[in-house]
Parts: structure tokens; C-alpha cells; sequence
């Protein structure tokens, strides 16, 4: 960040993007403008090894940490198993202090372009994280759905896939909320199913427990005779 006082240390998590994606790239920038390709490249590395899940399960912690001669460090290591890479940059990579402002007042001229086109990739990746999950959902549990509404949810996740190569801000939000629409009845869904199996559960341990133990309930009468009296 700007003016931020050196030696310096931030951390970030960040995850993998692909199903069972096993190594990410780290792009390291300079610059003030919203979208990478209008940044200054600094460095690339590669983290690999990690293993293989679902996106969004992997956790990576990138750390910058920038010392009192302006070298900056990045790293980043995969939480789950340890595994680490790093790349140094130096002084030298630094700008001056005519670029510095340069960028600085480039920024602000494209200031509303970039949040346009920065609102418009968060869109993107809302409409696929939904669809995702909606597909992922209908993979695991397509029998527990009416068939009108696995047609309804295909469709959605088809047409999201579409959307998701537009620029149209009002069809990405469209999208947005039907996905949302959906994914609420299949939530619902699946824990009505998911309560009603408890309940079922319950009920059947408790009818289980409450039958009558003969052994202790049955009286059986018998007789006594009083030797004393004879």
C-alpha cells in the first residue's frame, strides 16, 4: 500500500481456483490501478505440490514482508502440508519518483473506468462460485430434487456458464439472483430431508427404548403359611 512506513510485514490467504489444482502462480505487482494487466510486473514464482481438492479448500498464506532497505520478500506456503516458495526483489526493481506520481495520476484519471470493470470481474466470479456449488449440489444429490426443479437448476448453470463471458452487468446480476433463487430451494430441501431424517431416527430410538420388561412387571402371587399358630 501507499505510504505504508518500511520494514514492513502484511500476510494474505488465498486458495486454488480448479478442482484438485496442484500448484498456483504468484504474481507480484506494483501500481495503483485496479485490474493486473495494468500494474507493473515485479516477479513470478510457482507454489506446487499441494494436494489435490476442491476448490477453495487448499489455503495459501502470501506474505510480503518489505525490510528497511526496500527488498522485498514473498512467499508463499501451502498451510497444510508446509510446503514453501519465495521470491526476493530488490531495490533496484523499485520506480522513480516521476513514474511514482505518473502512476499515481493515472490511477486517478481511470479511477471510474476501474471500478466498473473491477465490479464487473467480482460479478463474474459470483456467478461462478454459485454455479459451482448449484452443479455440485445436483451431482451429490440429483434423486432428492423434483425433476422440474433439476431442469430449472441445469438450465441455470448452463446459462450461467454464458454469462459469465459477458459484460453485461444487468444479465450478470440476473444470473446472480436466479442461482441465489435456486440454490435456496435446494438448501431448503435438503435440510427439511435432513430434519425429517433425524426425527425419523428419534422416534425410532425412542419406541425401542419403551417396551415392557416382563421380567420385572409381571406379579406372581404366592402363599404364606404362619407356622406359629400350630
Amino acid at each position: 500500500e501507499r505510504n505504508t512506513t518500511i520494514p514492513t510485514r502484511k500476510s494474505e490467504i488465498f486458495t486454488t481456483a480448479e478442482d484438485n489444482q496442484t500448484q498456483v502462480e504468484i504474481h507480484v505487482l506494483q501500481g495503483e490501478r485496479e485490474m493486473a494487466k495494468d500494474n507493473r510486473t515485479l516477479g513470478r514464482f510457482h507454489l506446487v505440490g499441494i494436494p489435490p481438492a476442491p476448490r477453495g479448500v487448499p489455503q495459501i498464506e502470501v506474505t510480503f514482508d518489505i525490510d528497511a532497505n526496500g527488498i522485498l520478500n514473498v512467499s508463499a506456503r501451502d498451510l497444510a502440508t508446509g510446503k514453501s516458495q519465495a521470491i526476493t526483489i530488490t531495490a533496484s526493481s523499485g520506480l522513480t519518483k516521476e513514474e511514482i506520481e505518473k502512476m499515481i495520476k493515472d490511477a486517478e484519471l481511470h479511477r471510474e473506468e476501474d471500478r466498473k470493470k473491477r465490479e464487473i470481474v467480482e460479478m463474474r466470479n459470483k456467478v461462478d462460485a454459485l454455479a459451482y456449488e448449484l452443479e455440485k449440489n445436483l451431482r451429490e444429490h440429483k434423486d432428492k430434487f423434483p425433476a422440474s426443479l433439476v431442469s430449472e437448476a441445469e438450465s441455470a448453470v448452463k446459462d450461467a456458464k454464458s454469462a459469465m463471458e459477458s459484460n453485461d452487468r444487468d444479465r450478470l446480476q440476473q444470473t446472480i439472483n436466479n442461482l441465489t433463487r435456486i440454490s435456496h430451494q435446494i438448501a431448503q430441501i435438503l435440510y427439511q430431508q435432513a430434519a425429517s431424517q433425524r426425527a425419523s431416527q428419534s422416534t425410532s430410538h425412542t419406541s425401542s427404548g419403551t417396551g415392557k420388561d416382563s421380567s420385572k412387571e409381571e406379579v406372581i402371587d404366592a402363599e404364606f403359611e404362619d407356622m406359629s399358630k400350630q
